[in-house]
């Protein structure tokens, strides 16, 4: 495996075009493998059998690896030698009959929509940062944007005539509509806001921070915690929690689930439905709270 690991893990760069993160978790993985197999004597690709990937899985468990890290190591073994199998590398995949374990589907954490209100009311003064905080923290909710995607906005990709945004993210695109409140945010930071913080820098990035640079994750995720402790909130929150009620109030209030899906950009409808059993909740919630007969 010393040899074919490197292969490809080129071949997932250069020709399936993954991204960086992907192929270093998937090193991450078969390295360990790797030496896992070379201590229990197998040190050859015609000596992985079956038996031997079964007996790794449940040394990962063993050791308290979470469901979710073990599913993952076996979707890294699988699509290793998957591609071995096709490189004539070995006759028959030895991961074929593996099964990665059931992975409970925790329901996202979501604010609701007095919290939400509170939140995006911290950032009230007229200081340049401020400004841009109150339109990132508008804007993300209004849009349900990822992060990233907030982060990595130039200032083409905002029409303030037609009231969208045009988002990219691991090579899709998506546009995605906003209202009154996101829109009177974005304009007070450009107008009065943005060339403050830009320090006469040239730079084409929508948000920027205190130096005149691009917004960062972390920069982000830090305002947000300070503007949640502001606001009386103090249930774990991440920039995704904004995303997660931005999903669970558009359908509580009667959006439609694929216009839902469109606008998170999600490619399988399956995971926009975990927003709409919150809502269900919600009304299972109310339902026990009222009804006389409970």
């Amino acid at each position: 495996m010393e040899l074919e690991i490197p292969l490809f893990l080129d071949y997932l760069e250069n020709t399936k075009n993954a991204s960086h993160s992907t192929v270093i978790s998937y090193e991450r993985d078969l390295k360990k493998l790797e030496t896992y197999l070379s201590e229990a004597g197998v040190d050859s690709l015609a000596g992985v059998t079956s038996r031997s990937l079964t007996a790794y899985l449940a040394y990962l468990e063993k050791k308290g690896l979470s469901a979710a890290t073990v599913s993952r190591n076996v979707a890294s073994m699988k699509a290793f030698f998957r591609y071995v199998r096709c490189q004539n590398k070995v006759e028959n995949d030895p991961s074929e009959a593996l099964h990665a374990p059931h992975i409970d589907r925790k329901a996202p954490g979501i604010l609701t929509e007095d919290e939400v209100t509170r939140l995006l009311e911290q950032p009230s003064g007229e200081s340049p940062k401020e400004l841009r905080d109150r339109a990132m923290l508008e804007l993300l909710y209004a849009t349900g944007m990822r992060v990233s995607e907030l982060i990595s906005l130039k200032l083409q990709d905002v029409s303030l005539t037609m009231n969208y945004v045009f988002c990219r993210d691991s090579g899709k695109e998506r546009v995605i509509p906003f209202g009154t409140s996101a829109k009177e945010a974005l304009e007070r930071y450009i107008k009065n806001g943005r060339e403050a913080l830009l320090k006469e820098k040239g730079q084409a990035y929508l948000f920027v921070n205190c130096s005149g640079g691009p917004m960062s994750r972390q920069g982000f995720w830090k305002l947000l915690k300070q503007y949640a402790r502001k606001a009386g909130i103090y249930a774990e929150i991440t920039p995704h929690t904004l995303r997660h009620s931005f999903a669970a109030h558009l359908l509580e209030n009667g959006a439609d689930i694929k216009s839902v899906q469109e606008m998170l950009g999600h490619s399988n409808v399956s995971a926009t439905q975990i927003y709409q059993g919150l809502h269900i909740g919600h009304m299972r919630s109310l339902y026990e709270q009222a009804h006389p007969r409970m």
